[in-house]
């Protein structure tokens, strides 16, 4: 299919660079900060607080700044904004001297996430809908991703060769500015990107859709049973399963498979709706299943499922608040659904730890039936769906 100049096509892969190359400045930093927060003296608590209390800040403030894009509609403003907190607060890390400072840094660049992310996806609504939700924000996952490898494997060539890391943080100010300097060109190409949209959610009173409710009832269930990587390693190192210096190979084939599984999912949910997320939690249902077995067939089997589920999570979920929503509460309903799923995924983080340190068999049918809670929900909107046909 022939892309013309005016093709939303332009304005998705525009913004997805700039998030490949956002990804790559931030987590980048965030794949060695707990190592440079210990060279400057913070205590493991300290590190582990920042990390939590990051993550809080990320996902609770992301509703307050989702509403306030939808009652000013300066979508653009907050997305600039946050991006140049989220962006320009890692390469000042190469700066810092004191512990405090740092802290300071990196809970800036979680602030600039959570104050970015609803505005840039309602930008993203208008283009991804015309295009079809899913494969839309299925093709912007797939960049987002090639950053996220991207990031952490320049650190590690760094320090590899300097052995420094404030020698790392600052030639992350490259990928900043590239990303920074890509959105400009967004703003001035695409002015109002949600004229791509050529039909619109019907409006319900300004009131977010009562089907929204029902999905975000099914996604709380998908987060709080969703187990996080950084268990994972734990568990792959307390069990000698594979060599330590594997570890991060996994979590990279991980983040490829989600990127390859967000385009051929995004294209599934487009042609036959919500179905797919009641497959992908049962993806994320069983894949702890593999990795936490006690061989490295297993492993790699379980972190290709995990992918998958991933994939789904981070594409699937937002064109589904996109199909769900009309544009003028769609800031709200991005920021309310972030907010939520994040609170979810970090309480049940806690539980499913709390739960592996007492009893393994426990923490995996817990998840289990958490995800299988959530399928099941998922699946009986998509049945709702199709009976309103």
């Amino acid at each position: 299919m022939a892309v013309k100049k005016s093709s939303p096509y332009y304005f998705i892969i525009l913004m997805g660079l700039v998030s490949l190359f956002a990804d790559m400045t931030y987590e980048g930093a965030r794949s060695t900060i707990g190592p440079f927060l210990q060279i400057l003296g913070a205590s493991g608590l300290v590190v582990s607080m920042v990390a939590g209390f990051g993550e809080f800040v990320s996902v609770t403030l992301r509703m307050l700044f989702g509403y306030w894009s939808d009652k000013t509609r300066w979508y653009w403003g907050f997305t600039f904004f946050g991006y140049a907190l989220n962006l320009f607060a890692v390469p000042l890390l190469a700066l810092a001297g004191q512990w405090e400072v740092a802290v300071a840094l990196v809970i800036a660049e979680r602030l600039g996430k959570a104050i970015r992310t609803p505005a840039r996806d309602v930008l993203l609504s208008g283009a991804t809908r015309s295009v079809g939700s899913g494969w839309g924000f299925g093709l912007h996952e797939a960049m987002d991703q090639i950053g996220a490898v991207a990031g952490p494997l320049l650190l590690a060539g760094i320090l590899f060769v300097h052995d420094t890391y404030r020698q790392g943080y600052a030639v992350l100010l490259i990928p900043a500015l590239i990303a920074f300097s890509l959105l400009v060109v967004g703003r001035v190409l695409f002015p109002r990107p949600q004229e791509f949209e050529t039909q619109n959610v019907s409006p319900t009173d300004n009131q977010l859709p009562f089907t929204f409710k029902q999905f975000l009832f099914a996604a709380v269930f998908l987060g709080a049973g969703f187990v996080d990587f950084p268990l994972v390693a734990y568990h792959l190192k307390a069990s000698a399963v594979i060599a330590d210096a594997w570890i991060p190979v996994v979590y990279a084939v991980a983040m490829g498979v989600d990127a390859v599984a967000a385009l051929g999912l995004g294209r599934w949910y487009d042609r036959s709706g919500i179905q797919v997320m009641a497959f992908a939690a049962l993806f994320s249902a069983v894949a702890p299943l593999f990795l936490f077995g006690f061989s490295a067939q297993w492993v790699v089997a379980g972190i290709v499922l995990w992918g998958v589920a991933m994939g789904a999570r981070e594409s699937i979920l937002k064109a589904v608040v996109s199909d769900l929503v009309p544009a003028e509460r769609r800031g709200t309903a991005f920021g309310l659904f972030n907010g939520i799923f994040g609170l979810a995924w970090f309480a049940g983080s806690t539980l499913i730890g709390w739960l592996y340190e007492m009893q393994l068999a426990v923490m995996l049918s817990v998840v289990v039936v958490l995800q299988l809670i959530s399928a099941g929900a998922f699946w009986h909107l998509h049945r709702k769906a199709r009976a309103s046909f």
